[in-house]
């Protein structure tokens, strides 16, 4: 018989779940780059890159974060990390070979904005009442299904709603709604990191004909190498499944015509154009 969740109690479960938030938070750099086969590069290896990061970094007023190469084709980047002193930001070699200077600084600029705003922090946190509610949900449903919770008798001795059916749908629906929430928090995430990389580089046009060319080049991509990198999605600056018809309540990056728009916008606030020194 599986474990009965009322005998174990709900204290033990959340140490577990804050347990796990806790690795994910502390390792995130770590795994992210193992997940996506990263190699972690010296400025010998990639001058210009690092001298790019450099300057951004010598900008936005923060420490330099490790600099990694993907070895794949797929135009694309991220960033991870805990804090700005313990991130790392990579792009892949398709990235580098497709795009001009001024558009990859665009794109490292906006990864850097992910680490300034600690969205990695910011994501943990808000991810861990999805993270306890699935883990309810199946303890409870395996718990359900196997009689791990016996049936609850009212004062006049009738059956009650079974409690691991009350736990079950409590979870499914903070579930559901954390799973919203956290997608939606991931897009605005999106666009913040979009207005920081058009402030910091002053030229948010860069940024819009970045995204374009990764959105382009990602088509061009056999099917084969795109799942190979398709874990990696949250963390992209553009998912590899953009084009995906899902509503946008359920993605976690915002369609890329309304980054555009957004960029468009913040052009003509700072009065376009605006060419990055």
């Amino acid at each position: 018989m599986l474990l009965n969740v009322l005998n174990v109690g709900l204290v033990p479960l959340l140490v577990i779940v804050i347990g796990i938030a806790v690795v994910q938070y502390y390792t995130s750099d770590k795994l992210a780059l193992a997940a996506s086969g990263a190699k972690v590069v010296s400025r010998e290896e990639a001058p210009e890159l690092h001298a790019m990061v450099e300057r951004l970094c010598a900008l936005a007023d923060l420490p330099k974060p490790r600099v990694a190469i993907i070895p794949t084709d797929v135009p694309n980047a991220f960033a991870t990390g805990r804090s700005p002193k313990h991130a790392a930001v990579a792009v892949t070699q398709g990235l580098w070979r497709r795009l001009e200077p001024q558009e990859i600084e665009a794109v490292l600029a906006h990864e850097l904005s992910h680490v300034a705003n600690r969205d990695v922090l910011i994501m943990t946190l808000a991810s861990f009442f999805a993270m306890l509610a699935a883990f309810l949900t199946r303890v409870g449903l395996y718990s359900g299904l196997f009689g791990g919770f016996s049936d609850r008798r009212d004062s006049n001795g009738n059956n009650g709603v079974p409690i691991w059916l009350i736990i079950f749908v409590v979870a499914v629906i903070t579930y559901a709604i954390s799973y919203v929430l956290i997608r939606t928090l991931s897009r605005y995430r999106e666009y913040a990191a979009d207005r920081g990389s058009a402030l910091m580089t002053g030229a948010p046009e860069n940024l819009m004909s970045a995204l374009q060319k990764i959105a382009s080049g990602i088509t061009q991509i056999p099917q084969q190498d795109l799942r190979e990198v398709a874990g990696m999605n949250a963390f992209f600056i553009v998912p590899t499944n953009w084009r995906t018809h899902v509503g946008e309540l359920f993605m976690d990056h915002p369609p890329l015509e309304k980054r555009l728009a957004a960029l468009a916008e913040i052009s003509r606030e700072m009065g376009q154009p605006v060419v990055a020194s």
